[in-house]
């Protein structure tokens, strides 16, 4: 095999595969990348078993068509490091040499046979999802869930898909975020009673794959895996296994709760003041509304007080509870500081309900008082 390739190109490819990589594995061959030419094109794959990509590099001069094993490590660091614009990469009796005008490396392989198959997209059933609108849905759930949970399936995001309707949830149990929005049904696919959660680090690389924002992205799920393709990259995932928690229960359905419209860019603001003096053992906020004003007091007895002030255009009576201000600043800052979002509070035990008029609702749990 050998090809010729643009360097900076092939390392802003190889740097999202090799990211699947993992660092260590009982399977030393997983530490590589296998390299394989296709047609006009060279792929590049990676698995952890777990999670895989295949992502299609065109623009590459194809001299001997073959298949090779790039050690994640030190391939990236070649690339990374060599001075030429142009590098030439052949599969040699010696291992792999990775020839430039002014630098030149030859790197041990193993068999690239040894490697596992990373699944491509044959699926004819899947929903089309625009590309711009995946981002967004990872970004406002991921943040939410849970790595560490035992008790939940809370390590990824559920996705229901039905017919043209879309809905992703993220919970850590603590609080939960939710975007609703459309999509197409190609071949009536959808999920229907089945629980589809995506682990929270296959969207993190999908997340980084969709490079353009108008392409619409191909989403197959099946019992215990997702194919995901835009473009030219493919990601594969396991499904997590488990129970996720029942979120429609989770959003209150009451009709003496108070509504509040609040500025996004100041709202955040208002809040990263008042966190300042929080600390581990007293991390909570008082969040008060009424009066015309939102009152934000913090206080630790080892790091001092907080107290900001911010006009509202709420005047009745005078409602306090208090949350956690990371949970709040989560959430505000994946939204557009220009916006505005609505706050929904019944009581000082009851759950606080964020919304914005996109689809996007968010549920924070406040905490108990200890002071």
């Amino acid at each position: 095999m050998k090809i010729h390739c643009d360097r900076a190109r092939f390392l802003e490819a190889f740097q999202i595969v090799a990211s699947v990589a993992p660092s260590r594995s009982p399977k030393v061959v997983l530490q590589n990348v296998k390299l394989e030419v296709e047609g006009d094109y060279v792929i590049l794959s990676a698995t952890d078993m777990e999670v895989g990509i295949r992502y299609a590099v065109d623009g590459i001069e194809v001299e001997t068509p073959g298949a090779a094993l790039l050690p994640v490590g030190r391939f990236s660091s070649i690339l990374r490091e060599a001075p030429d614009d142009k590098l030439e990469i052949e599969v040699t009796p010696q291992g792999v040499r990775i020839h430039g005008q002014r630098s030149n490396f030859l790197l041990p392989s193993a068999n690239p046979d040894e490697f596992p198959n990373v699944a491509s997209f044959n699926d004819d059933s899947y929903h089309e999802i625009p590309a711009g609108f995946l981002k967004e849905i990872i970004h406002r759930t991921i943040f939410a869930t849970d790595n560490e949970s035992s008790r939940y399936a809370l390590s990824g995001v559920l996705f229901e898909l039905n017919d043209e309707d879309l809905i992703a949830v993220g919970t850590d149990g603590r609080r939960l975020a939710k975007m609703q929005g459309t999509s197409q049904s190609i071949g009536g696919h959808k999920t229907g009673e089945s629980t589809t959660i995506v682990p929270s680090r296959a969207l993190q690389l999908i997340d980084r794959a969709l490079s353009d924002q108008e392409a619409q992205v191909k989403f197959s799920t099946h019992s215990n895996d997702i194919l995901v393709q835009c473009g030219h990259v493919t990601v594969y995932s396991r499904l997590v296994e488990g129970r996720f928690p029942k979120w429609r229960d989770v959003f209150p359905k009451r009709d003496e709760n108070i509504r509040i419209e609040l500025p996004v860019g100041l709202f955040y603001s208002a809040v990263r003041q008042a966190a300042i003096v929080t600390s581990e053992e007293s991390r909570g906020i008082d969040f008060t509304f009424g009066e015309g004003n939102a009152v934000l007091a913090g206080e630790a007895a080892e790091t001092g007080q907080s107290r900001i002030e911010l006009p509202i255009e709420y005047n009745g009576k005078p409602i306090t509870l208090m949350l956690d201000p990371k949970y709040m600043s989560d959430f505000l800052k994946v939204l557009d500081a220009d916006k505005t979002f609505s706050l929904e509070i019944k009581d000082a035990k009851s759950a606080a309900v964020c919304a914005t008029d996109d689809g996007y609702g968010y549920v924070i749990m406040p905490m108990a008082r200890d002071r």
